[in-house]
């Protein structure tokens, strides 16, 4: 078997399993990331009811927290059923929620592909700029080839969305295909373990 060696982002993260679920706790140079909690919610429902965060996304900013819940409920199942899921997205320097980020194993058929771990996050537009979506992807990269072994991850994003795709780009993905999504054209890009690791090399 071949050994790899991921690239050292200044990332620590361990996984705690208790009894009845799974919490996550991710270290970055200034982000932690973590399991969603009921604490969040009023957060999320900031960011997401905001029309600017859903301009590439169909355009149907969130109405009520109830929603959120809904949301929130999948997510946690998801973390019981396959062991990852997004992740809470915090700032380190004020502790405040600013989104999510990381890692979904994506179950139903979506362009053809089906059982594949994809990598998402989604911010409030006051921490826009900062890079933050930068290095909490890498960190979800780091954890998906170092700790879940995963041969390879996903990335999509609306074909219009420019800054979306550069995060991505930066991170390793690489562009395959075009595809479309709820009437939506996107790209679809990808990165393998072998790939991620010749990054860490040159680095």
């Amino acid at each position: 078997m071949q050994e790899f060696s991921c690239p050292d982002y200044g990332v620590k993260s361990e996984v705690i399993v208790p009894s009845e679920k799974m919490r996550f706790h991710i270290e970055t140079e200034r982000l932690i990331l973590r399991e969603l909690r009921v604490s969040d919610l009023e957060d999320w429902f900031e960011m997401d009811s905001d029309p600017e965060v859903h301009r590439y996304l169909g355009n149907q900013p969130v109405k009520d927290i109830e929603q959120i819940k809904s949301a929130f409920q999948s997510i946690r199942q998801q973390y019981v059923d396959n062991g990852i899921g997004r992740w809470a997205t915090i700032e380190k320097s004020s502790g405040k929620f600013i989104g999510w980020s990381g890692l979904k194993f994506v179950r139903e058929e979506e362009n053809n592909h089906v059982d594949y771990y994809d990598v998402g996050y989604r911010l409030n537009p006051k921490y826009w700029g900062k890079g933050y979506a930068t290095e909490s992807c890498r960190a979800a990269l780091d954890y998906g080839f170092n700790t879940l072994n995963v041969l390879e991850i996903i990335g999509t994003v609306n074909e219009e969305n420019k800054a979306s795709r550069r995060v991505l780009e930066k991170c390793g993905l690489r562009f395959v295909e075009k595809f479309m999504w709820n009437d939506i054209g996107c790209d679809w890009m990808k990165i393998t373990r072998e790939e991620w690791q010749m990054q860490g090399a040159l680095l």
